[in-house]
């Protein structure tokens, strides 16, 4: 397979299938010889799904010949990141627990997909429950940067970052509860959005947090994210959480065209709240220039300091995830990674009113950004990059850095998309755009302008077929002694017995490391309330 057909867009790639200038089937049969010859080094896929592949290319091949052309998914080579569940084929949430789990029946947006027509060449790698990694002591290697293969892709959808990146596959679907999606784009050089809250299904999708998850596609461009999204966009009544809104054509609203887009730049975000990597400055300034050369008037704005919507989104996001996963932490605590377990365990720590009260402060951080919505189109902040080697990774730093700059707007359920903006060292940096709830067509808008105007996205990492990927392991991440008085240690451990756990030496040693940062966490956000103080839980009937 030549590079440039690897390479090629999901836009490009379908309208050549449309003219039939490209047959599926032969697309098909070169992206899972890409697959075969460059996978061993990258590690994206868990399962690859070759014969149902050819099946349904050659399904595709057909109606388009007999004229029953479905859209521009039809004939499309799709990887799903390896939550969402597809009939028949393992869904194993890259974890033992999942190991043989079949499921019966496809997540919603994975029937949707196969409705447009598209054509699935596997399930993808993640970190363990789409939460605990990079992790080296899981059935499936972690997924590697293709940019330097000892470097880490991101995570949680790590596969879908590497698959793309390494043009194993030109679309995917990922999820974001804390950046999930975000990360890895970022890290990786691609695309990818984390829709409106409620705008695409989660039914069927192995969950983290049912408050904060998101399902989104990933891909390399901003319009090829915008012609998977309105694939999968639309109010499902499987999922307590959809939202009937309306779904815009948002590859019609791809406008190039974007003077006088009202554009708040967050630079406290990269500059104070999480100080970033010089090269990160550089690159946002940059686009900045970008932005404004292109008509767009620019205005630095500010939100609340980073830290608040972490505190939120560890409460709420780990007492929801903990709960799911508790009856195999107590059953079957040893098949669980050292990395999910590390994340998980100390959310024993958290009261039931810590909960609630994360839930009202989430309510008033949604309140908080109406101002802004009012103010400007879109919100322009920094991604992440560097990316980190595998040896520099560090479990406590989950709890440890309370500044993400990518959890924001999933606490505030707004849209939000991180693109390639730069390179450090030959390594992708990403910038995010974030806007108003269900506005995504401002943001891809605006996002697509900015690649119009640039060339980061066109940019390829070098991988040799049947090359050898170099040896990396996870550095020094064992337990590292907890700092905290006797009292407190009993009290840390109390607690963790009483809710069930059965924790030997090693796990007990994983929990006290990061129990000091929870109560920390819970502490911060036990502040007076209001009785009438609401939570940001709501739901709505319908008949």
């Amino acid at each position: 397979m030549n590079d440039e057909l690897a390479f090629a867009t999901l836009a490009d790639a379908s309208r050549l299938i449309r003219a039939r200038k490209l047959s599926p089937v032969e697309y098909a049969d070169a992206l899972l010889n890409r697959i075969t010859a460059l996978d061993p080094q990258v590690n994206a896929f868990i399962t690859v799904t070759a014969e149902r592949a050819r099946e349904q290319a050659r399904q595709a091949e057909a109606e388009i010949v007999g004229g029953r052309y479905r859209g521009p998914m039809h004939g499309i080579p799709v990887a799903l990141k390896d939550i969402y569940n597809t009939r028949g084929i393992l869904t194993s949430g890259g974890s033992r627990i999942c190991i043989g789990n079949i499921p019966q029946q496809d997540a919603t947006t994975t029937r949707m997909l196969h409705d447009a027509g598209a054509v699935l060449l596997g399930k993808l790698q993640l970190h363990e429950f789409a939460h605990g990694g990079p992790s080296f002591d899981l059935p499936w290697p972690p997924s590697r940067n293709p940019w330097h293969l000892e470097h880490v892709t991101g995570g949680s959808s790590s596969g879908s970052g590497a698959a793309l990146a390494a043009a194993l596959v030109p679309a995917s679907l990922g999820s974001d509860t804390g950046g999930s999606i975000r990360n890895p784009a970022s890290y990786c050089g691609i695309v990818g959005l984390k829709p409106t809250s409620g705008l695409v299904s989660r039914a069927g999708v192995i969950p983290n947090s049912f408050t904060l998850d998101h399902c989104g596609p990933m891909a390399r461009t901003v319009e090829d994210c915008a012609i998977l999204l309105q694939a999968i966009a639309g109010h499902d009544p499987n999922d307590g959480g959809s939202v009937a809104a309306d779904v815009p054509d948002y590859r019609a609203a791809l406008d190039p065209d974007i003077r006088g887009l009202r554009v708040g730049v967050l630079r406290h975000y990269w500059e104070e709240d999480q100080p970033a990597h010089p090269d990160v400055g550089q690159a946002m300034e940059a686009a900045i220039e970008v932005f404004a050369r292109l008509g767009a008037r620019i205005e630095v704005c500010r939100t609340r300091p980073l830290r608040d919507y972490f505190d939120v989104k560890m409460i709420v996001g780990e007492s929801e995830i903990y709960t799911i996963h508790h009856a195999n932490l107590v059953a079957r605590g040893g098949d669980f990674g050292r990395d999910f377990l590390g994340r998980i365990l100390p959310a024993c720590l958290f009261r039931s009113s810590d909960y609630v009260q994360a839930l009202r402060e989430q309510r008033r951080a949604i309140a908080d950004m109406q101002p802004l919505y009012a103010k400007y189109d879109v919100l322009l902040t920094a991604g992440l990059g560097p990316a980190p080697r595998f040896d520099a990774h560090r479990t406590t730093t989950f709890w440890r850095k309370s500044t993400d700059i990518f959890r924001p707007s999933n606490v505030t359920g707004s849209p939000s998309l991180v693109l390639p903006n730069g390179f450090s060292n030959g390594l992708p940096l990403g910038m995010q755009i974030n806007g108003r709830p269900f506005d995504e067509a401002t943001v891809l808008r605006a996002g697509h302008a900015y690649q119009l105007a640039t060339d980061w996205h066109m940019r390829r990492p070098r991988l040799a077929p049947g090359g050898l990927p170099p040896a990396v392991g996870p550095g020094d991440n064992e337990p590292a002694a907890a700092e905290m008085d006797a009292a407190t240690r009993g009290y840390v451990l109390e607690t963790a017995r009483r809710a069930g756990l059965n924790l030997d030496d090693y796990k007990v040693a994983i929990l006290l490391e990061s129990a000091p940062y929870a109560l920390a966490m819970a502490e911060r956000m036990r502040k007076a309330r209001d009785r009438m103080d609401a939570p940001a839980l709501v739901f709505r009937l319908s008949n």
